[in-house]
């Protein structure tokens, strides 16, 4: 089964300068689609759906990190193999 593939476009967090703040929100503005954090993390995990940001050409797709030391899961890009902070460098939603 393919997956349906999201590709995410802006972010919203609470302190649009911090970068330690958690992303809340992904959204499409392909899509027209706003998700929140869980329900990304639910997405991803139900196998069923695939999120990625395509910057300059480059594709890298959104995981889920779950630390050991009880901080909350989060969402990071990775590609070839590596954890990168991608979605922290897109716009805003509006």
């Amino acid at each position: 089964m393919q997956k349906l593939q999201h590709r995410v476009t802006c972010i919203i967090k609470p302190d649009v300068n911090s970068r330690h703040e958690h992303i809340t929100h992904l959204g499409s503005s392909v899509e027209g689609a706003l998700w929140t954090r869980l329900q990304v993390i639910e997405m991803i995990d139900s196998g069923l759906h695939l999120f990625y940001v395509n910057t300059d050409g480059e594709v890298s797709f959104v995981g889920v990190v779950r630390p050991t030391d009880g901080r909350v899961a989060h969402l990071r890009t990775y590609a070839d193999g590596e954890w990168k902070d991608n979605l922290l460098s897109l716009p805003q939603c509006r």
